[in-house]
């Protein structure tokens, strides 16, 4: 058997979130010039913007993996390799089990970060990988204390940008060795269960945090109604 390390980046947002901005082609653009082999596209709670990123990817030479960053009753979850959504609100092993039934891959992205809807450590009792390096962690301390959760309980390692915006693609990733002879989606996602992952790469910066809050915020105001009842 030949293997190949990819560039994965498992965490990546378009304009389909209610707190990203950027279009599927301005966020497959940047990943390419930053290198990156595959993005899975894990929107809020939706799959449109990785059905539209499926449909684009061709033009850019990077390998598209369909996904959701579904909202569990525990907190948040990435199923990799689904082109629908489970039910939002469920428990968390149950969207864990729904993932699985359909070839996907969950992975708990920033856990015990509460503030971001982080799955508690309490409640993380079973997933397939954990986002111990995530780049819009405000310290080094959040990544840690995942990174030393992960290493306690075997959970493959995984690096993702958590992109809100098309330049922050590639910003963390996922260094991923890829069995060559199998189709590009299918090997990562083997891979990333059977734990041949290191993550890699570096925190945002304040004024980009700043600026995200702050869009999202306003993205929040702009679509509230206005106005009571009469």
């Amino acid at each position: 058997m030949t293997a190949t390390t990819v560039r994965l980046d498992p965490h990546v947002h378009t304009a389909a979130s209610h707190d990203a901005v950027g279009t599927v082609h301005e966020v497959l653009a940047h990943a390419h010039n930053r290198d990156v082999d595959v993005v899975a596209i894990t929107d809020h709670d939706t799959t449109v913007g990785a059905r539209r990123a499926l449909s684009a990817q061709d033009r850019y030479d990077v390998t598209v993996i369909p996904g959701v960053e579904i909202s569990t009753a525990e907190g948040h979850l990435l199923g990799l390799g689904v082109r629908d959504r489970p039910e939002v609100g469920e428990p968390l092993t149950d969207t864990v089990a729904w993932l699985r039934e359909r070839g996907g891959v969950a992975v708990v992205p920033h856990p015990f970060q509460v503030s971001r809807s982080g799955v508690r450590k309490r409640d993380l009792v079973d997933c397939d990988g954990i986002e111990v390096f995530n780049a819009w962690a405000m310290t080094g301390v959040q990544n840690r204390r995942a990174d030393t959760f992960a290493t306690r309980h075997s959970y493959p390692k995984l690096g993702g940008s958590d992109a809100h915006e098309p330049a922050a693609v590639g910003r963390a990733y996922t260094e991923v060795r890829v069995e060559s002879d199998r189709p590009p989606v299918e090997g990562v996602l083997a891979a990333v269960r059977a734990g041949r992952t290191r993550a890699v790469g570096r925190t945002t910066s304040t004024r980009r945090y700043v600026r995200k809050y702050t869009r999202a915020v306003g993205r929040r105001v702009r679509s509230s109604p206005v106005g009571g009842s009469s």
